[in-house]
């Protein structure tokens, strides 16, 4: 096996295309849910956190499932990818939820801070993580591209 030292030859893999459709999808989904809300377009749910589907998850499950596809499923590289999406992923469901919920609670206490006195009325992103089952949507949209991807990719 030799070393590949071609940085460009990454965007040739079903693991990079995997990895970037499933977050390109998710995030449109989120744009898409948005303008049928709204009824206006709003390109910033293109780089936005949270929301459904998680986005996270669907770039790192897309990886996962186009290395477990391409390379088998009990190669170390997998267990890897696999290590790196369970991360991923509950990062996303409890330690960025968590974030999200203090800044929610921080921005209240601004409020009635405000009202009383001048201070600056900066508020903190209250969106920056996912319940459980905007993190399964993402891990679904992930593998299913990926599923996809690789089924159709054209062999070496």
């Amino acid at each position: 096996m030799t070393a590949d030292f071609n940085v460009f030859n990454l965007f040739t893999t079903p693991w990079f295309w995997s990895a970037f459709a499933g977050w390109s999808l998710a995030q449109t989904i989120k744009m898409t849910s948005g303008f049928m809300k709204t009824g206006q377009i709003d390109f910033r749910y293109l780089l936005s956190t949270g929301g459904m589907p998680s986005a996270h998850s669907a770039m790192v499950c897309g990886l996962c499932t186009s290395i477990g596809m391409t390379e088998g499923f009990s190669t170390p590289i997998a267990m890897l990818a696999a290590g790196f999406a369970a991360i991923t992923m509950f990062d996303a469901a409890v330690v960025r939820r968590a974030s999200g919920h203090q800044a929610k609670i921080m921005n209240q206490m601004i409020d009635e801070l405000f009202r009383q006195h001048k201070l600056s009325q900066t508020k903190l992103k209250e969106l920056l993580g996912h319940t459980r089952k905007e993190v399964f949507a993402g891990m679904a949209v992930g593998i299913v591209v990926a599923a996809f991807l690789v089924r159709f990719w054209p062999p070496a």
